[in-house]
């Protein structure tokens, strides 16, 4: 598969992605973490918030492979 269509393919999925996983995290946060103290909201929030970065890189480390046919 070509660089281009790798792109495209990857954009997509950030795309895609990215609201999809915003979702299902406020979804999980309003139904069982507003009732945690403080501290435990902030550290779920952090961590989910920055969480989406792993799916995130692997896509775009997948979208700039420089090998020709993968």
């Amino acid at each position: 598969m070509g660089r281009r269509a790798r792109k495209l393919i990857g954009t997509a999925l950030l795309v895609v992605l990215v609201p999809i996983y915003a979702l299902i995290v406020a979804a999980v946060a309003g139904g069982s973490i507003s009732d945690q103290g403080t501290l435990i909201q902030v550290v779920f929030y952090a961590f989910f918030g920055l969480a989406w970065i792993v799916p995130a890189g692997v896509i775009i480390k997948w979208m700039a492979d420089p090998r020709p046919g993968t």
